[in-house]
Formats: structure tokens, C-alpha cells, sequence
């Protein structure tokens, strides 16, 4: 169980969001790819030991993609915000993502509010 793990000298935790620019050859180029979003789990021990990143992609559809620590393909890791969790692994966060769903209730008021001024403006 595993709850730290250190890529180049940086250090991130389960639920801390990071950005992880991956290299991408293609044909003779290769290119940095970003692929930014919260760690929810760190699994295995010395070399067999890799991470999962979750982000909400467009449409509200979630994407994870695992990693090994060791990998070559990992250019850069950047942490962006420090999380505070009390879990292990953060499988939760796939069937109930509560940041969302609040997000989705206070735009629909919102909206609402904006509809109930535009129809008070008109009479």
C-alpha cells in the first residue's frame, strides 16, 4: 500500500492533481503530451510499482491512464494542487463525482435565476 511516489525528484500522493507530459513519437518526432487530472491510486512496490490519473474529459466522460514509475516515456511530472484524503484509493471518484454534480446543480440554478430576471425585465 503505497501512498507516496517520487518521479525525478518530485514527490506526489493519492489524491493530489498533477500534470504528467508524456513523450509521443511519432514516425521520426517526438512530443510532449500533457494529460493533467487527480491521482487515485498508487499500486506495487520497488519496480513494479505505477499510478493511475483520472480527469474528466469533454462530454463529462472520465478517462485513467496508468503509468509505471520507471517508464521512459514520462518526460516531466508537475503537482499542481496538494490534496488531503483519508483513503487509499480513490476508486470512488469513478462512479460519484460529487464536485460535478454539485457544479451541475448550482449552473442549472443559475440559469434558472437568469430565465425568472429576463422574463421580469420584459413586463
Amino acid at each position: 500500500m503505497a501512498k507516496q511516489a517520487q518521479i525525478k525528484d518530485i514527490t506526489f500522493s493519492i489524491g493530489d492533481q498533477i500534470k504528467v507530459l508524456q513523450k509521443i513519437q511519432e514516425g521520426d518526432k517526438v512530443r510532449n503530451q500533457p494529460f493533467e487530472g487527480i491521482v487515485i491510486a498508487i499500486k506495487g512496490a520497488g519496480e513494479n510499482k505505477s499510478f493511475v490519473v483520472r480527469k474528466i474529459a469533454a462530454g463529462n466522460i472520465g478517462v485513467e491512464r496508468i503509468w509505471p514509475l520507471n517508464t521512459p516515456w514520462i518526460d516531466k511530472v508537475e503537482v499542481i494542487r496538494k490534496g488531503q484524503v483519508r483513503r487509499a484509493k480513490l476508486y470512488f471518484l469513478r462512479t460519484a463525482p460529487k464536485k460535478l454534480k454539485f457544479e451541475q446543480v448550482n449552473q442549472n440554478k443559475t440559469s434558472r435565476k437568469a430565465k425568472k430576471t429576463k422574463k421580469a425585465s420584459k413586463k
